[in-house]
């Protein structure tokens, strides 16, 4: 029996996904064989392989925006208690006129890698034959690419991290062996079929959205916002589609699959670090691990596909393969 934790991205959300897999891990002793994760998830998995919790949530509720940016492309300024977030114009029109691809840079962010996944934690992981996947998007091959620890160097596995977690154009592009990459989400936002790929016969997968839709977005302001929005339409529906999937090959292959989404909405702009409600989202996302795992004593079989979901994916279905 091989068990899997899929972590889906969702930039500062991920210490709410820091605090469901401390619950799964430490209360429920759950053992997972396979990590894999999609842009924050990526950054998560290597500690979580090892179960370094407390180091997790160490680096998960002590980040700012100066810990993730060397150049960053927000404003972020309080007003009437409300923090209210603009995009920095002058600071991106620099960034145009020095030829720079992005509105935003994360070299900060690849520090802060190196500095907390040590080559002393890549050769554990390693010893310890788990297997630590991360998800990247290949934008030279329009392809989703899975980037397994046991398939890489130190330095590459490094780098493969870093290029999963930048959420371009607002973040840093890797450009690595002649291809240019970015955040893993802009194609498998939530990778539970890569998890069946590798065998997994039980998964668990947090996903850092709430199950249905909860408000509507205001209408955009400027451009940037404009691309904000455009943003998060997309990968609101890839995600959906990454789930849908999932759900159809766990029900063909008779997989147990436990989903955990967050119950509210967490925040509007992921990209903005804030260390208190981090370390608020964490809470919660222990609290809220220990109410779903209550529900789901009774259940041993995946979440029922709805007739909804169903039409959507039958499409799909035949290109799985499985």
């Amino acid at each position: 029996m091989k068990k899997a934790l899929v972590i889906s991205g969702g930039g500062s959300k991920g210490a709410f996904a820091g605090g469901v897999a401390q619950y799964l891990m430490k209360k429920e002793k759950k053992d997972y064989d396979l990590f894999i994760g999609t842009s924050t998830g990526s950054l998560m998995v290597s500690h979580l392989a090892l179960g370094k919790l407390d180091e997790l949530k160490e680096l998960y509720t002590n980040v700012n925006q100066k810990t993730i940016f060397s150049n960053s492309p927000f404003n972020i300024k309080k007003v009437a208690g409300e923090k209210v977030i603009s995009i920095r114009h002058l600071n991106t029109f620099w960034n145009f006129l020095n030829g720079r691809k992005t509105f935003g840079e994360s070299k900060n962010l690849r520090i802060l890698i190196k500095k907390k996944i040590t080559k002393e934690i890549y050769d554990e992981i390693k010893e310890n034959n788990k297997e630590v996947v991360v998800t990247v998007s290949n934008l030279t091959a329009n392809q989703i690419e899975y980037k397994s620890i046991n398939d890489c160097t130190y330095d590459d596995f490094c780098d493969w991290i870093w290029g999963s977690c930048n959420y371009v154009p607002f973040m840093s592009l890797l450009e690595k062996n002649n291809c240019q990459y970015a955040d893993g989400g802009f194609g498998s936002l939530v990778p539970i079929r890569e998890a069946i790929l590798r065998g997994a016969t039980e998964i668990d997968a947090i996903i850092l959205e709430t199950e249905v839709t909860q408000f509507n977005k205001l209408p955009a302001t400027n451009p940037f916002s404009l691309l904000f929005d455009v943003f998060d339409f997309m990968l609101a529906h890839v995600e959906r589609h990454n789930i849908t999937i999932g759900k159809l090959a766990a029900t063909n292959k008779d997989i147990k699959l436990n989903l955990y989404y967050t119950p509210t909405v967490l925040t509007t702009n992921s990209l903005v670090f804030d260390e208190t409600l981090m370390r608020k989202w964490w809470k919660s996302g222990y609290k809220y691990a220990k109410s779903k795992q209550e529900e789901l004593m009774s259940e041993f079989r995946p979440d029922v596909l709805t007739d909804q979901e169903i039409e959507e994916g039958i499409d799909d279905v035949e290109d799985l393969n499985i």
